[in-house]
């Protein structure tokens, strides 16, 4: 599966966000998506499944849990299919440099 079939899905992106700060046991995937989603266990698996086999996660058998890591190697390929837009919002975020700066030099003139 294509890294942006992945991506595509909500559910999918939740359990990346949830992965991106730090292993989480299976059970906790379900509950936080579960809640989110109002989908079940069954749902959120296959969910991770997609994740797993498709490169976006890794996942460890401790006893009878199973702790889920985030892989940010196919994040890479879509950062880098991202790289060749980047010209587009590169300029903008020069100008909101520039404006936060200048913002912070007037604040710290007016206080002096």
């Amino acid at each position: 599966m294509h890294a942006f079939d992945v991506l595509a899905d909500p559910v999918r992106r939740r359990i990346l966000e949830i992965l991106g700060r730090g292993e989480h046991a299976s059970g906790e995937v379900v509950e936080i998506v579960g809640r989110e989603f109002g989908i079940g266990q069954s749902a959120v698996s296959q969910h991770l499944k997609v994740l797993r086999e498709s490169g976006f996660a890794n996942v460890t058998v401790s006893g009878a849990r199973r702790i889920y890591a985030l892989d940010p190697e196919p994040l890479s390929e879509v950062d880098r299919w991202l790289s060749g837009f980047r010209h587009y919002w590169g300029p903008k975020f020069e100008a909101l440099a520039t404006e936060v700066a200048r913002g912070k030099r007037r604040r710290k003139s007016k206080r002096n």
